[in-house]
Formats: C-alpha cells, structure tokens, sequence
C-alpha cells in the first residue's frame, strides 16, 4: 500500500472543485463543437479540467487527495458532458482508476507514487482497455503476455481505446502464454516503445475523444506492473463483489456524461426556441402552450434521470448491495431520457436541429 500522504481536508478539496465545474463546462463548450467536428484531441480543455482539481478528484485521501465518492463524481461527469462530452468521457475513465485504487489497491506502491507525482505537474489521463475487435463481453482476452525471464512481453491489439494518443498509462488486460494460462492486469505507460497508435476512431459526437486502436508488439511490463494474474475460473466472493462495485462506477459515470450531453441539447432547444419568431406569429416559439408544455416534459425527464443517478451513486457509496445491483438499471433509464430529450429537440426545432442532433444522439448512444 502507498505510505500515507499528509492529511487533506477531502470535504473542502471536493466543494472546491465542484465550485470551478460551472466555468470548466462553459469553456468546454467554446470548443466542443469544433473539436468534434475537426476530431482533434482537447488538450485544453483537459488542462482546464486539471487545473479545477477535477481529473484527480477521486484519488483516495491517504494518497493526499480529496477522496471524492461516486455521487461527487456523477455530478462533475455531468457537468462536463454539459459543456463537452469528449473530454468528460476522458476524465471519466480517469477517475474510475483513481477510483478503484482507493476501493482496491490496484496500482504497485512505487507506481502510484509515480502517477500521482505526474498528476501534481500535470493532466495524467488513464484508461483501461478492455475491448478487443471482435471479442464478446466477458470473454477472455487475447492480447497475450510473454514472461522473458525479466519482464512481460504484450502482444495484441485493443480498440475504443478513449485518449489513445494521450495517456500517460493503460491498464491492459491480457492472459499469460504459460501452459496454465492466467489472465490480469497490465500497467503500461503510455510512451512504451513497441506500442502504437492506429487511428481509426471516428465516432460522431465523440471525435475528440480519440478513442483509436491501440497495437502492442512486445512492449514490456515490469514484474511488479502485473497485477491480479489469476487462472481461469469462478470469481472468490471478495473479487467477485470488487468486480461489480467497479462495473457500477462505470455504469453510473458514464450514464451522467449522456445526462449531461443531454442537459446541452436542452440548452440549445431553449434558446432556439426564445429566439425563433416565425413570420406568422408575433411571440417566440417559446411562448406557445406546445412548446412550454415539451420543455416541462424535457425537464421532467432529466430530474428524474438525475435524482436516479444521484440515488444509485449515494447507496453505492454506503456500500449497499442494492444499489450496485441496481446500477445496469440506472443506467439503462437515464441513457433513454438522454437520448429521448435529444430526439424531442429535433422533432421539436425540424432542419436546424438536425445536425447538431446528430451529433448528440451519436454521443448519447456511446458508452
């Protein structure tokens, strides 16, 4: 376990960082659009998510950091998916390894000094790599770990990699050659030689998240960077519930980046709708009963998917059975009342809101 970091007032550290998500969302949102549409990596808006204190907000306290809970994290993901959801989706995956290394220890000592020494000089995103072309969920990977005597060797290829091109480590999932194969956890820093980029990813609504393939072709991993290697079979009771408390995280974090998606085109509906007098009416579209009365739905919807999320996030963090059971749920009605916002704008707005609803309902149906 890392030595214990000098005390924090974690309370205070989380208010201070909810408190610059207003202006983090909003300078986000100058720039979505464009990086979206060129599919260039937000590296601003990354820095600014930094500089507020919340790419590393999740970071345990005896690390030295603010030990903010899933429902702290819920909210600022939703704050973020308001102004821009790329770089929302890039601070999720990162706050869920802060997350689950408070939870579970899943870093080296010695290496987690060293992330949270590059997270203090500047944005250090993380993400795990699961996905693999091709291969059905909850199979095992095929991305391969040779044991050359001194190191793991990996090979293989993992795709939806989200800020491939920018992150400062990966925690990749591969199974042993060994003639009793195990599989686990490898921790690779992002600038390992034999690791390379295939950019492929050109996900509408998330261009800027970068999500590429990620090929790696004898890249080493040092003995103590392997983590949980266990052979195949049933999961112990204690790994099992590990398991699903981190399946939960990432259901509800990455339900709040929709929710958030979806606060943004009510933003835009609203305004079009103040601003649009057709040539036959003399008050805004806003004015009439029927748009008041789909605006009241809209917002309906939203709270409801918030105060679920918000719910869920709270039980999980009192460590309640329930609500990590729950969590698939969650995320499965806030993900329709995302994109079922998304759709009413554009039945509502016709031509203007094609486009940018495109562009949202694509964002709302990634995960």
């Amino acid at each position: 376990m890392t030595p214990a970091a000098p005390p924090v007032d974690g309370a205070a550290a989380v208010a201070d960082a909810l408190g610059r998500l207003p202006r983090v969302a909003d300078l986000l949102a100058a720039r979505a659009e464009e990086h979206d549409r060129d599919g260039t990596f937000p590296y601003q808006g990354v820095e600014a998510v930094h500089e507020a204190g919340l790419l590393t907000l999740t970071v345990a306290r005896r690390h030295g950091g603010p030990g903010a809970g899933l429902a702290e994290t819920v909210r600022v993901l939703a704050g973020l998916g308001r102004g821009d959801a790329s770089v929302a989706v890039l601070t999720a995956h990162t706050l869920l390894l802060h997350a689950e290394q408070s939870r579970t220890g899943l870093w080296p000592a010695a290496g987690y000094r060293r992330l949270l020494t590059e997270s203090r000089r500047g944005p250090a995103l993380l993400s795990a790599l699961r996905a693999e072309p091709g291969l059905p969920a909850g199979a095992q990977p095929t991305t391969t770990a040779h044991w050359d005597g001194e190191a793991w060797k990996l090979t293989g290829r993992k795709t939806d990699c989200s800020g491939a091109e920018a992150l400062a480590w990966m925690a990749v999932p591969a199974r042993t050659d060994e003639p009793e194969p195990r599989t686990g956890l490898f921790l690779v820093r992002g600038d390992s030689p034999g690791l390379e980029i295939d950019p492929v990813w050109d996900q509408l609504g998330l261009r800027a998240s970068a999500g590429h393939d990620v090929l790696f072709d004898g890249v080493r991993v040092a003995p103590d960077h392997a983590v949980r290697l266990v052979p195949p079979g049933p999961a112990t009771p204690e790994r099992q519930a590990a398991a699903d408390a981190t399946r939960a995280w990432h259901d509800l974090a990455l339900s709040a980046v929709h929710l958030g998606t979806a606060r943004a085109a009510q933003d835009w509906l609203i305004r079009f709708l103040r601003q649009r007098t057709p040539a036959n009416l003399t008050e805004p579209l806003a004015t009439l009963p029927r748009y008041r009365a789909a605006l009241g739905e809209i917002e309906a919807a939203l709270i409801g998917a918030e105060e679920l999320l918000a719910a869920l996030a709270a039980g999980i963090d009192r460590g309640e059975p329930a609500a990590v059971a729950r969590s698939a749920a969650g995320q499965l009605l806030a993900n329709r009342a995302a994109v079922a916002t998304v759709q009413q704008a554009v039945t509502l707005t016709g031509t203007p809101g094609s486009a940018a609803g495109t562009r949202w309902s694509a964002t709302c149906a990634t995960s």
